[in-house]
């Protein structure tokens, strides 16, 4: 059990120092809480698996998704790729700096690294999936900064979905924010993230994550697993040196000397999602048309309507909120 130490310090000095270190949201949360409500109790992942030390309050950081990589259309612009990368690089050097201004403070703090998509998760095989030590949109629920929507993402009110969290872990006695009781996801009524979704990974507040993981995570471990693979097995010499000169080779060296298609990939879902204050200015004019827009997905959405509310949401109902 982490046990919290005395500070001077306050929430809001913690909060003011990470918006001066280019935070754009800062929350929060009860370690112990977490603890109390793991996101999936099969496979319980709270701070204190992480450290018993210094996991008693988890500050959860966030950086808005430029808008302007929002307005392209293509899910696999590599405009898009290349900016969420920075903002990760961004994000953990902010959230670094904080970890060594609390303890000039006399206060620890842990930084949680950021992993878009486990690397491990075919440790095992391809049907067995590690997954991170705590859910960073579990945890920025927690914090106040949102709550779940349909495909599980988290959502904001200032920037929807639009933003790449962080995560430090501290033992200081601070005040915890309250998470929101009501939900800001619109639902199968809107569904924009639905239709939107190349891979068709968002279900009834649920999501397909081996289909979502092909795209958010286009030239990731299992990408590289596989083109390695048949690079090696390869007989033919002469097709073997044309595979290493190849498209796939070239983009391939691009992500691993970057993270982008890695550790960053499709967020089209979040691009259309019409929830934030900075969508009605920056983002409907360019994003309202949906082009993977089908017949079979609008009448998806009209079964979900119609439905009764799917374990999915029960499970998750504490991060989603109240739909009334």
């Amino acid at each position: 059990m982490n046990e919290l130490i005395p500070t001077t310090l306050t929430a809001d000095d913690i909060k003011q120092k990470a918006r001066s270190l280019g935070a754009d949201l800062v929350g929060i949360a009860d370690g112990a809480i977490m603890d109390q409500y793991p996101p999936d109790p099969d496979n319980p992942r709270g701070p204190s698996d992480i450290t018993e030390i210094d996991g008693g309050r988890v500050i959860v950081l966030a950086k808005r998704i430029s808008f302007a990589t929002s307005r392209l259309p293509a899910w696999n612009d590599q405009h898009k790729f290349y900016g969420d990368e920075l903002l990760i690089s961004a994000l953990e050097e902010l959230a670094l700096d904080l970890v060594f201004w609390l303890e000039d403070n006399g206060v620890p703090g842990l930084l949680v690294p950021y992993h878009h998509v486990d690397p491990t998760k075919f440790l095992k095989g391809k049907d067995t999936q590690t997954t991170h030590p705590l859910s960073a949109t579990h945890a920025a629920v927690e914090a106040g900064l949102g709550t779940l929507g349909l495909n599980h993402q988290l959502i904001t009110p200032e920037y929807g979905p639009r933003v790449i969290l962080g995560i430090v872990m501290t033992s200081e006695d601070i005040a915890p924010d309250q998470k929101m009781e009501k939900t800001l996801c619109l639902g199968p009524e809107c569904g924009r993230c639905l239709k939107a979704c190349p891979a068709d990974a968002v279900q009834h507040w649920d999501r397909d994550w081996k289909s979502c993981d092909t795209y958010r995570s286009p030239f990731g471990f299992e990408f590289v697993a596989d083109y390695l693979t048949g690079v090696m097995t390869e007989t033919d010499q002469k097709k073997q040196i044309g595979m290493l000169r190849s498209m796939e080779s070239s983009e391939l060296f691009q992500a691993m000397l970057r993270g982008s298609g890695i550790i960053t990939g499709c967020r089209r879902c979040a691009d259309v999602c019409p929830v934030g204050d900075d969508y009605e200015e920056l983002l409907k004019k360019w994003v309202d048309e949906i082009a993977e827009e089908t017949p079979e997905k609008i009448a998806r959405l009209a079964e979900m309507v119609d439905a009764e509310l799917p374990k999915s949401y029960q499970n998750q109902k504490r991060w989603i909120g109240d739909l009334g």
